[in-house]
């Protein structure tokens, strides 16, 4: 899965934008950084679980900032879901 956070197209990077697609339901898996600011992490914790998200850490905002190869430490990231994934037929 974090193989999916390199790729500019499958994933969102930082709270803000985390919480937006948590609000469209468009996230596969959430990404947390264990040292995240404590409540920017209950903010996304709970909205991944109010929305069924599930919810992987990672040891520093480092870590997951190199994961998504972005240059600035990154509190929170997310996969979202392929667009064929949306598009499954209903019933």
């Amino acid at each position: 899965m974090p193989e999916r956070l390199k790729k500019r197209s499958m994933r969102v990077v930082g709270v803000r934008q985390v919480l937006r697609a948590l609000k469209e339901n468009t996230v596969e898996t959430v990404f947390l950084a264990l040292d995240a600011a404590p409540h920017l992490r209950a903010q996304v914790e709970q909205a991944a679980e109010d929305m069924g998200a599930p919810v992987q850490t990672v040891a520093t905002m480092e870590e997951l900032s190199h994961l998504c190869r972005v240059d600035v430490p990154s509190a929170a990231a997310a996969v979202i879901r392929s667009a064929s994934a949306d598009a499954r037929p209903a019933g």
